[in-house]
């Protein structure tokens, strides 16, 4: 089996498309368990239910369109571009990550919110669910000023709550010595680099990972 936690130093780092590009890579099947951030896309239920098929604006849509691979319903969808602790309160919607387990999927990419200490509710950060569902977890970092911080902070997270750490993939420009200091320090494995593309793909993005990564290292 082979079944991913994909999380980051934060928002924007490019955790959406490096999780789309691994499930096309291993030809696993996508799960992202709470969005928020879609005011203005769609109009969205008031109990913020999940939706069969994917929704326009969410990041299950852009994977979608991106690997080709099949998609799990959401277990929350939220209005408001905040944490989804607070984007639940605003939408007065009680969030239960109790009750959220993966798909049953042998082949399974999860992708959380945000950075791995975000809050999904006032008494639970992301890295505390990534420890319940003890899957090994891949940071995806970026490669710029300020990474090697951010990053260290991260993986000390995680593994401070007995999260198994896969390894970290960077998203970015080439930065050598920034990745290699991660890695070193961190004391985690480096399993490659996502440049930036022009266009972004199903196409492009395949060819990208398929030079950027092993498959074997996802096994």
């Amino acid at each position: 089996m082979a079944r991913y936690v994909i999380t980051s130093t934060g928002t924007d780092v490019g955790k959406t498309v490096f999780a789309a590009g691994l499930c096309g890579l291993i030809g696993a099947e996508y799960w992202k368990p709470v969005q928020s951030g879609l005011a203005g896309n769609v109009p969205m239920p008031g109990d913020a239910a999940p939706a069969p098929e994917p929704l326009a604006g969410t990041d299950r849509a852009e994977v979608a369109r991106l690997s080709g691979v099949p998609t799990h319903p959401e277990a929350a969808l939220l209005r408001e571009p905040l944490s989804p602790h607070r984007a639940a309160e605003l939408q007065g919607v009680a969030l239960d990550p109790g009750s959220w387990a993966p798909p049953p999927a042998d082949r399974l990419v999860i992708e959380g919110a945000g950075g791995a200490l975000v809050p999904v509710t006032r008494d639970l950060l992301f890295a505390d669910l990534f420890a319940r569902w003890q899957l090994p977890v891949i940071v995806v970092c970026a490669t710029g000023l300020g990474t090697i911080s951010h990053s260290l902070t991260a993986l000390e997270s995680l593994r401070a709550r007995g999260v198994r750490l896969h390894g970290v993939a960077f998203v970015g420009p080439a930065n050598d010595d920034n990745m290699a200091t991660i890695g070193q320090i961190g004391g985690v494995r480096v399993l490659g680099r996502l440049p930036l593309l022009d266009r972004l793909d199903r196409d492009s993005l395949t060819a990208a990972m398929r030079a950027a990564f092993r498959a074997e290292d996802f096994a």
